[in-house]
C-alpha cells in the first residue's frame, strides 16, 4: 500500500520493528477492556501477519498509525471489510482503532480516521462506512461522533463473536457515515 499523510501520522503497513507494540495492544487490560480475549505474543504476531498480509493485498486494512516525527507507532487505524462478522451484509466495510493509551486524548485517533473516510469514500469508492463498539465504550463512540457518524440504533446488536461468559460485552453500538452525508460535511467545513 501507499502510506496514508496526515499532519502528524503516517498510516502504513506493518513492519517488523512493531511487533512489541501490536502485542502490547492486544494484551493490555486498559486497551482491550471492551474486547473478551487478550492475545499472547505468538497469537499477536499472527494476527499481526494477517493484517500485513490484507494491507498488501487489497491496500488497506487494519493499519500501523506512526507519528511521523519521531517514527514511533502508537497502535492502529483502518478499514477492513466485515468478512468476521456473519450479520453485515457484503461489501461492509468498518473503520476502527486501537491505540496504545499514552497515546489517547491526542485526537489521532480523529485525524487518522479522517484520512481513512476520504480513502473510502473518494479511492475505494464506498457508498457507507460503518463502526461499532460495545455500547459501554463511550471513548469510541464518542470518536464516532466525533468524525461525523451517525448513531443508528435501529442497527445495534449483540455481538454473536462475544461469549456468553461475558455478557456486558454483547450489545454494540452501530454507527454509519453515508457517502452524501461525508461529502456535504466536507464540503461545509
Amino acid at each position: 500500500m501507499t502510506p496514508l499523510r496526515t499532519e502528524r501520522l503516517i498510516l502504513r503497513n506493518w513492519e517488523e520493528r512493531d511487533r512489541d507494540l501490536f502485542h502490547r495492544i492486544n494484551c493490555d487490560e486498559q486497551v482491550m477492556e471492551f474486547f473478551p480475549f487478550r492475545r499472547d505474543r505468538a497469537a499477536a504476531d499472527a494476527k499481526m501477519d494477517e493484517f500485513r498480509e490484507t494491507i498488501a493485498r487489497q491496500g488497506f486494512g487494519w493499519t500501523a498509525a506512526e507519528i511521523a516525527a519521531t517514527g514511533e507507532c502508537i497502535g492502529f487505524v483502518g478499514l477492513s471489510r466485515t468478512e468476521d462478522t456473519p450479520f453485515m451484509p457484503e461489501g461492509t466495510v468498518e473503520i476502527g482503532w486501537r491505540l496504545a493509551p499514552e497515546f489517547w486524548g491526542k485526537g489521532y485517533v480523529s485525524e487518522a480516521a479522517r484520512a481513512w473516510l476520504d480513502y473510502g469514500f473518494e479511492m475505494l469508492g464506498l457508498d457507507e462506512i460503518v463502526s461499532f463498539a460495545v455500547t459501554a465504550n463511550r471513548r469510541s463512540t464518542a470518536v464516532m461522533e466525533r468524525i461525523g457518524m451517525v448513531a443508528d440504533p435501529a442497527r445495534d446488536f449483540d455481538h454473536p463473536g462475544v461469549p456468553d461468559s461475558h455478557p456486558h460485552l454483547k450489545r454494540h453500538s452501530f454507527y454509519r457515515l453515508t457517502r452524501e452525508e461525508w461529502a456535504k460535511k466536507k464540503a461545509a467545513s
